[in-house]
């Protein structure tokens, strides 16, 4: 299980992260952890985003953070409302900045630092709205096998 990797302490920096985050954006961000990608790992994000509803937010501002651990496999992925606007590099910018802490196995901190990334170009477009604005999705880390 990923679990074994991921210890309660780095489950809360990546829940404290992804609480930071979504503070200042409409946007709602995911974490998945499993330890085996089957096949192409943006293949695999996408089952798990269409798994998660990711895709039922409002303003279809999801962003998926997928990591098969022990394939040492990662894909951040976002929705067509955040596609549409973001910068071109943005989603690599993202990639590079969590694969250099994967590479020390400092995995929370990867995700962490990617997460705050995705947050600040979420808050830039998608600004939070008191008014109205709601948690769509849930913050908790999902796990698979």
């Amino acid at each position: 299980m990923p679990k074994d990797i991921i210890t309660p302490e780095d489950e809360q920096l990546i829940l404290a992260a992804i609480q930071e985050a979504e503070q200042n954006t409409s946007g709602e961000i995911r974490v998945h952890i499993e330890n085996h990608c089957q096949g192409d790992v943006l293949d695999r994000a996408t089952e798990v985003f269409a798994e998660l509803h990711m895709h039922l937010t409002k303003l279809r501002n999801g962003v998926l953070f997928y990591i098969a651990i022990k394939d040492h496999q990662f894909a951040v992925l976002g929705d067509a409302g955040i596609n549409a606007i973001v910068p071109d590099h943005f989603w690599e910018d993202i990639t590079e900045e969590v694969i250099s802490h994967f590479k020390q196995k400092n995995y929370a901190t990867g995700l962490a630092n990617g997460i705050k990334m995705a947050g600040q170009q979420l808050k830039a477009h998608f600004p939070y709205n008191k008014e109205g604005d709601k948690n769509e999705l849930s913050d908790d880390i999902s796990f698979g096998h």
